[in-house]
């Protein structure tokens, strides 16, 4: 009967329009929450399968589904955190959950999210409120990532930062910048050596020394010969046996390339590459570059008519510091900054991406999971592929915009009244044919 068809419709529509006031309730409710993605309801028409006979209809109703909008990207709210972390375009972070991590189960769930204010805990677990954990690749000693795979979560772990760790970085390249006075090569010239001392860290954060001697050649009587032997010596090695490397330098005096290295010989030690402008030591705590210049160029050791004198001297590593904060890079690099000035790579947290968004499950706490209609995930690096960059001192805000939730609320109420007023007129005239015999 088509009137009874028409009451099934009513109340198709009353349950379709109570499913999109859920929806949003939710999305209004978490208008405020970082990293919600907003749900939405769509209506689709049910019709029954019928013969087109004269006067004859069965009204179908309406059925409604439901679908979170993880794909839409929320704005960016700047916080004053730095292990705040946010995405900028495609991707999320890669976590875990905690009470798995806590019950020391060691197949940890796969998860991501898009946002998180990641504390360290007592163990220095970074973790949100919520309960996820941040992932990633931890960093060799010399903060370098192995390679990972991408396409499993194997190798991914949980971040930890330890508060009062220290952490010092052994030296491994000295860069010299030294003008040799060019009249001490003369003949006449006393022949005194000229020493230079520079300070290198060791692999314990120690503060040992390099001790530089140049001996100037003055055996040319027609004038200054430009040659010097260079001595290194070095006071982590034995004092008996210190001398790490002697070279004999020619510097060039042409009016092309007056004042630069012509050539460097080497007596003992380690070579030199004249393309690098790199001499191989072998020091104490192991191996380290001394750069000197390269053949006719303008850096490194120079020999011109002025006082010696220690112009540029750099070198990489610092000593001992104790660790001051962390913060993540645009690239996805977690890093640590010392006090001494030093600055370590501890961890790479890559980005998630899988080819259906809105196809993933969504759980608690803004997380989401692998679903059949999201597809396999793939890692990405920080920036490649399609993924965006990473954000500190960030969050993303929800994509609710309230506004038009409310609007959708008023509609929605004016549809669950016009589908209940239905109902009524259907019972109003079944009272009605059940009026006709009295």
């Amino acid at each position: 009967m088509s009137m009874s068809s028409a009451m099934s419709a009513g109340v198709s529509g009353l349950a379709a329009n109570s499913t999109r006031l859920a929806t949003i309730s939710d999305n209004i409710a978490n208008s405020g929450t970082y990293g919600y993605k907003r749900m939405e309801t769509d209506f689709n028409s049910f019709v029954l399968n019928q013969h087109r006979v004269a006067g004859m209809y069965s009204a179908g109703g309406v059925t409604a589904t439901t679908q979170r909008v993880i794909e839409d990207d929320g704005a960016l709210s700047t916080t004053t955190h730095p292990l705040d972390i946010a995405i900028s375009g495609r991707g999320m972070l890669p976590v875990t959950s905690a009470v798995d991590l806590d019950n020391g189960f060691t197949d940890l769930p796969f998860m991501m999210t898009r946002t998180g204010s990641f504390r360290p805990d007592a163990e220095g677990v970074l973790k949100t409120g919520s309960g996820l954990v941040l992932m990633g690749w931890p960093a060799q000693a010399d903060g370098t990532i192995p390679l990972m795979s991408r396409d499993t979560m194997t190798g991914l772990t949980p971040v930890r930062i330890s508060a009062n760790q220290t952490a010092g970085d052994p030296t491994t390249e000295v860069s010299l910048g030294v003008n040799l006075p060019a009249s001490k090569t003369l003949a006449t010239a006393p022949g005194d050596p000229l020493a230079l001392k520079v300070e290198y860290f060791g692999n314990l954060g120690t503060s040992e020394a390099l001790n530089i001697t140049f001996i100037p050649d003055t055996s040319d009587p027609t004038g200054m010969s430009n040659t010097w032997v260079m001595e290194v010596r070095d006071s982590a090695s034995d004092p008996a046996a210190n001398l790490v490397g002697s070279y004999r330098i020619v510097f060039d005096d042409s009016q092309a390339h007056g004042g630069s290295i012509a050539s460097v010989t080497t007596l003992s030690g380690g070579a030199y590459d004249p393309v690098s402008g790199a001499i191989g030591l072998t020091v104490g705590g192991g191996a380290m570059d001394l750069v000197v210049g390269t053949p006719g160029g303008t850096t490194g050791l120079r020999q011109l008519a002025a006082n010696f004198s220690p112009t540029n001297i750099t070198k990489n590593g610092s000593p001992v510091g104790n660790l001051t904060t962390v913060e993540v890079d645009a690239d996805g690099f977690l890093k640590a900054s010392y006090d001494t000035g030093f600055v370590k790579t501890l961890y790479q947290i890559p980005l998630v991406d899988v080819p259906n968004p809105n196809g993933l499950m969504s759980v608690d706490s803004q997380a989401f999971t692998i679903s059949p209609t999201s597809g396999s995930f793939f890692l990405w690096n920080a920036g490649d592929g399609p993924t965006g960059s990473l954000q500190g001192y960030a969050l993303e805000e929800s994509t609710t915009d309230v506004a038009e939730e409310l609007t959708h609320l008023i509609l929605t109420q004016r549809a669950y009244s016009s589908n209940a007023k239905i109902i009524q007129t259907v019972d109003e005239m079944l009272q009605e044919t059940t009026n006709i015999k009295r």
